[in-house]
């Protein structure tokens, strides 16, 4: 459990060095003059008191932080900003609270049905508990960057890259959007919670099919773009049709037999659903011999 202690301001401490310094030299001076050992302990004394106290010094940046050990055990963690003073016996290690980028690596993959994709993250994460940090795992920025690329793959692997491939499923891979990137941060916290990691952002940088699939998988999909087209110009011209043989009904135009009928629908459904230009046939006789 990450404890925060307040330690003593250094410009006290720095001070005190200082002025030891030269009561030092003037002890040493006075020892030479009468070889008096009084002059030589003091002298002694007030360097290795000027050691102790300049031994304690830290300087703390802003958004950095100090996990301190005595003999081992763990003592607490600074993380007030300035120029500090704590026991000199204090073992520091420097733990930086900023936040920090991760590019995961394109790394290769199946998703739920099996098709090879290619998929990366961006992480947004900063150290919340130094402790767990210093501690708890033995370095938690290669730590970081494993647990990552395991959340990655896990997502992966738990949906479809698309609804061409799993008509039933709610979320998918590439239509997912903010609802993908919000679980794989909730994954991400969850597995980098023993580090004391907090992922402030996580988002899906790239995806797409791998390189050995992904001409059929294009294919696929403008097949499936051409057939939803068709289906729609199909809707449209009957609707056309329909709508004309009940007005040539409605204003007694003309009357048609049934035969008649299906000749004129075929037409219809020739111009309105054909890709290239009709040539109109005029027909001068009748369709009975």
């Amino acid at each position: 459990m990450e404890k925060i202690i307040k330690p003593v301001s250094g410009f006290l401490a720095f001070a005190l060095s200082v002025v030891s310094l030269p009561i030092c030299i003037y002890c040493f001076v006075l020892f030479g003059e009468s070889h008096s050992a009084v002059f030589l302990w003091l002298g002694i004394l007030s360097f290795l008191f000027s050691l102790f106290m300049a031994k304690g010094i830290m300087i703390i940046s802003p958004n950095h932080s100090r996990v301190l050990t005595f003999f081992g055990k763990y003592t607490g963690s600074v993380k007030e900003n300035g120029l500090m003073w704590v026991n000199p016996l204090y073992k520091s290690y420097n733990i930086s609270l900023r936040s920090q980028n991760l590019n995961g690596q394109q790394l290769k993959v199946n998703d739920k049905l099996g098709n090879p994709i290619e998929i990366a993250a961006v992480i947004v994460w900063r150290v919340q508990d130094t402790y767990r940090a210093a501690f708890e795992v033995a370095n938690f920025q290669q730590y970081v960057q494993t647990q990552s690329e395991a959340a990655v793959r896990h997502l992966a692997v738990s949906y479809a890259y698309d609804q061409m491939e799993d008509e039933q499923a709610d979320i998918t891979l590439r239509d997912g959007g903010d609802k993908v990137n919000e679980m794989l941060e909730k994954e991400l916290n969850d597995r980098l919670a023993p580090a004391g990691i907090m992922v402030m952002e996580a988002r899906i940088s790239h995806l797409a099919y791998a390189p050995e699939i992904a001409g059929a998988m294009l294919q696929r999909q403008q097949a499936t773009a051409i057939v939803a087209a068709r289906s729609k110009i199909v809707e449209g011209a009957v609707g056309m049709v329909e709508m004309a043989l009940a007005k040539l009904s409605e204003k007694q135009i003309v009357e048609l037999d049934e035969e008649r009928k299906a000749a004129m629908v075929s037409n219809l459904l020739v111009v309105l659903c054909g890709e290239s230009k009709v040539s109109p046939v005029v027909n001068a006789g009748t369709l009975h011999p």
